[in-house]
């Protein structure tokens, strides 16, 4: 019989009393403590891991998406361009995410969905903060955090903030690109619409790539990020029906139909669009 191995012979660490453990740095007991199913329903604690672990991608894509933008901002291209890349990378794993969750079946939901009350998706302003940033803005969704000054505050702030669309505008503009002064100066506060003179502006870089590589690739990896959110955004719909069809939402919201209104919206439509002209 193979002798044990022992570690400790090799010079690891085995004793941490008074030091710091894998566990202390990560704050596991306060996060392993946080999963409190409210039924006695096997399913309830997939559904709980699954949204909480969700929220803690949602926390580090907020903290790339304005690294990203702040980069922009000061002509940090090739960093941003590192941190969106990351940031696809964390929603593909938000709808690997879905994939677990669709192992519940309805009538597993049904024997815990009475103890979720009026809580739901739709309240996760983590979530909310991420369209504010990516520019899909309306003001009326400030509404179902009204019970929390301080998340108010924090997304309020982020409505007086340009986009991360916005900041793209403003560095093709920078760099010599012609967008209108009527989309460089618009309200950030409201959700961008299709110009066409940003269509023309996205046209000459796609036309001429070898002379504006940055600029290029800065479009490139926005068509990404946006190519995997709407894949989130299509994972949440179909997960949706799949476990409780068309009733409505737990939040109240139409449920399906609601969020199938959600997969119409065009984050960066030029981007888009453009792809028509070329």
């Amino acid at each position: 019989m193979a002798k044990d191995y022992d570690p400790g012979l090799e010079g690891a660490s085995m004793d941490f009393d008074g030091r710091m453990s894998y566990g202390d740095y990560l704050r596991l007991d306060a996060i392993l403590d946080s999963q409190k199913p409210l039924s006695t329903a096997h399913d309830e604690m997939l559904f709980i891991v699954q949204h909480q672990t969700s929220e803690l991608w949602m926390r580090l894509a907020i903290h790339e998406l304005t690294a990203a933008r702040a980069a922009l901002r000061n002509d940090s291209i090739q960093p941003a361009m590192k941190m969106l890349a990351r940031v696809s990378r964390i929603l593909e794993q938000l709808n690997s995410a879905w994939d677990v969750l669709r192992t519940m079946t309805p009538s597993e939901y049904t024997h815990f969905r009475n103890q979720l009350g009026q809580s739901s998706g739709f309240q996760s302003w983590q979530y909310r903060l991420i369209e504010f940033v990516l520019g899909n803005r309306n003001p009326a969704m400030l509404r179902p955090h009204g019970h929390r000054p301080d998340i108010v505050a924090r997304l309020e702030a982020e409505l007086g903030e340009p986009s991360l669309y916005d900041e793209a505008l403003r560095l093709l503009a920078r760099h010599g690109i012609t967008v209108p002064a009527s989309v460089l100066e618009r309200d950030v506060s409201r959700t961008h619409s299709a110009d066409p003179g940003v269509i023309a502006a996205w046209r000459s870089i796609y036309q001429a790539p070898e002379r504006y590589w940055e600029l290029y690739e800065v479009a490139e990896k926005l068509v990404d990020l946006e190519d995997y959110f709407r894949r989130w955004r299509f994972n949440h719909v179909t997960t949706v029906e799949r476990i409780i069809g068309f009733k409505r939402g737990t939040g109240g919201t139409a449920g399906i139909s609601y969020l199938k209104r959600m997969l119409e919206v065009e984050l960066f439509p030029e981007l888009w669009h453009v792809r028509t002209e070329l």
